[in-house]
């Protein structure tokens, strides 16, 4: 059975599975971020989490519009803040006069509340916003390498802007 613009069932039922679990996959890797020091998981396991909203994107709705709802430039700029923040916050420990990494405001606060562990809470979120972006990356980059004809329309776009460029200068 068709529909309007060539969407098909099958396409219609993905859409909205992507729908109803982007949400879902965007809040509960940011719950395992935050409170991974206090429970099982952490920084990591909650930035794939995040980062799985790339693909559930991209399976409901395509590459053209993933890619436009993400701007990769983005995702890869602030990959190295999310890098530079965790090296930041393990020299605290050196600057205090102890080790890299070394844990020094543990004894804030009351075990079981949000910020409980002292920087390794800290640490945990620049390892998640590093791997949620990160890993989105990576999955943007390996699914335009399936998207077909995206690599045709880019090269067309450059074309174009090059054929006006041109133009201009002729002028």
């Amino acid at each position: 059975m068709k529909f309007k613009e060539g969407i098909t069932e099958k396409n219609i039922i993905v859409k909205c599975g992507a729908d109803k679990f982007l949400p879902f996959a965007l809040v509960f890797g940011i719950y395992i971020i935050m409170f991974g020091t206090i429970s099982p998981g952490g920084g990591f396991q909650g930035g794939v989490i995040v980062a799985s909203a790339a693909l559930l994107l991209y399976l409901g709705y395509g590459f053209n519009l993933a890619k436009k709802a993400i701007n990769t430039e983005v995702l890869r700029v602030n990959e190295a803040i999310g890098a530079s923040l965790y090296v930041v916050l393990g020299l605290i420990g050196i600057v205090a006069g102890a080790n890299f990494c070394r844990n020094i405001f543990f004894n804030n606060g009351q075990v079981g509340d949000l910020i409980s562990a002292g920087t390794i809470t800290f640490m945990g979120y620049a390892v998640g916003y590093k791997v949620l972006c990160g890993v989105g990356f990576l999955l943007l980059l390996m699914l335009s390498m399936l998207a077909p004809g995206v690599d045709e329309e880019e090269e067309a776009a450059e074309a174009a802007e090059t054929a006006e460029e041109g133009k201009e200068d002729v002028k």
